[in-house]
């Protein structure tokens, strides 16, 4: 064992309350995707099939927030999935799970840098000026990558100088996306009209295709409710609480996705959904026939850029930081700060990998989403299958938040994982492009480079050991 794997001295604090973690996770999930995508969901699979699509999909997503309510309620330790994995299968898998869900985060703290600039188009049209190159038929303009670099470097500045503020700022941002959609949502079904909503599902694709296209980003759009256990060393509540937690963040995504959905097709006919480029602000606007509706959406938007952008700060550098004070990554990445007691240069990371994002244009939303997509479905399929492996392996283990019916609920989420990961797979109508393979590759090419690094310096057996005290509860600096 070599003491230069040694991360920091100390640890993180829990400082997390309940309105905390549940503004983390439902804002996470609930981020722009919904603003730019929804009007494409619905001519996609039709309004009641896009609506279907997302209540399979999201019970999906229940199934598998159940087996990581157990878990992280059982081992509530920094890392979430690193954790439950290792204990499950071992070091390499533990790696290959954790290293899958980050390329998630990554990918959605990318997202929101390309997402932001998208958006802001929106409130001040033609602001985009200084050609700097063309990608995929799209012009990138440099004060159009200038807005999204700014604001990538301001989550990265809130996310380093604590998670204190990072909560407060989740929370404040969460309730105003929660306000514009209550308003949305009721305007609509007083003002809406049922005949709009035809066709009910997809005529081109027929409805199990329609709905296969929709369910492919479901994944995407729901990951955030692992947050929570990526942040568990920080979360000041009784364990059981968080497997609560996480459970209740999930199923308020399902029905707010649902609801939007329906709120635009009730506002807007197919006509109108295929000259919109934004269908829920122009549904908003529909609804209460002015454009300051329309606009409130839009800031609504911007919220939701936020939530999710400060959301995935927190889990991606926290599952950076988990792997390095392993002993997985190079250990400068599992550096904390003194005061601020957050994990900086994993967070530095993140940061200047969500920066580059907006240099590739608005091309890079869609392969963002699908790549990400990916890494997020491989995760979820290790974390079913640790669920199945403890509950046969270590029944006696302490489970604050035990899930009734544990082995249907876990070979069910096992085999919904295994489903998703094949739509993303050669052979399937949804399968992944070739730049998304390519972003997919890289990314997993880059972590096993760092992984085999640092194998080879710090060994398993330092590994091993710091993950068994992390097991057990124990300070893995003690006694240095």
């Amino acid at each position: 064992m070599t003491q230069d794997a040694t991360t920091s001295q100390g640890q993180l604090t829990r400082v997390l309350a309940r309105k905390d973690v549940l503004a983390l996770a439902f804002g996470a999930m609930i981020g722009w995707g919904w603003i730019v995508l929804t009007g494409s969901w619905i001519q996609s699979a039709g309004s009641l099939g896009a609506i279907t699509a997302f209540l399979i999909g999201g019970l999906i997503i229940v199934l598998v927030g159940l087996t990581y309510a157990e878990l992280a309620s059982a081992m509530p330790q920094v890392g979430g999935e690193h954790v439950y994995s290792y204990r499950a299968m071992g070091h390499f898998a533990s790696f290959l799970c954790t290293w899958a869900i980050t390329l998630g985060y990554v990918s959605v703290v990318a997202f929101e840098a390309v997402a932001l600039p998208t958006v802001v188009e929106h409130l001040f049209p033609n602001y985009a000026v200084g050609h700097l190159w063309t990608i995929n038929g799209w012009e990138v303009k440099a004060t159009w990558v200038a807005v999204g670099v700014a604001g990538s470097l301001a989550m990265m500045w809130i996310n380093y100088i604590g998670v204190r503020t990072a909560a407060l700022v989740q929370k404040v941002v969460t309730l105003l996306i929660l306000a514009v959609g209550i308003l949305f949502i009721t305007g609509a079904l007083f003002q809406g009209s049922t005949a709009t909503m035809q066709p009910l599902f997809s005529v081109e694709e027929g409805v199990m295709g329609g709905i296969m296209t929709v369910i492919i980003m479901v994944p995407f759009m729901f990951v955030g409710f692992d947050v929570i256990p990526q942040a568990a060393e920080e979360i000041n509540l009784p364990f059981r609480e968080i497997g609560r937690v996480l459970m209740i963040s999930v199923i308020l995504a399902v029905f707010w996705y649902a609801f939007i959905i329906l709120g635009t097709s009730l506002m807007l006919d197919p006509e109108a959904l295929g000259a919109s480029s934004l269908a829920v602000p122009d549904a908003m606007q529909a609804a209460f026939q002015a454009p300051w509706a329309g606009n409130l959406m839009i800031i609504a938007g911007i919220a939701g850029i936020i939530t999710s952008w400060n959301a995935f700060y927190i889990g991606g550098s926290r599952a950076i930081y988990a792997l390095a004070h392993s002993g997985m990554l190079p250990a400068w990445l599992g550096k904390l700060h003194p005061t601020y007691r957050t994990p900086t240069n994993a967070i530095l990371v993140m940061g200047i990998l969500s920066a580059i994002a907006p240099f590739f244009g608005r091309p890079a939303l869609v392969w963002l989403v699908v790549a990400g997509g990916l890494g997020i479905v491989i995760a979820y399929l290790f974390v079913s299958l640790s669920f199945v492996v403890l509950r046969r392996r270590e029944p006696e283990m302490e489970r604050p938040f035990k899930v009734r019916q544990g082995k249907l609920v876990g070979a069910l989420a096992v085999l919904l994982s295994l489903g998703l990961t094949a739509m993303y797979l050669p052979g399937s109508p949804s399968a992944l492009s070739a730049i998304e393979w390519a972003i997919f590759a890289g990314w997993m090419g880059i972590g096993l480079a760092l992984y085999a690094w640092s194998r080879a310096r710090y060994g398993t057996a330092y590994s091993d050991g710091m993950m068994q005290r992390e097991l057990a509860g124990a300070d893995p600096y003690q006694g240095r």
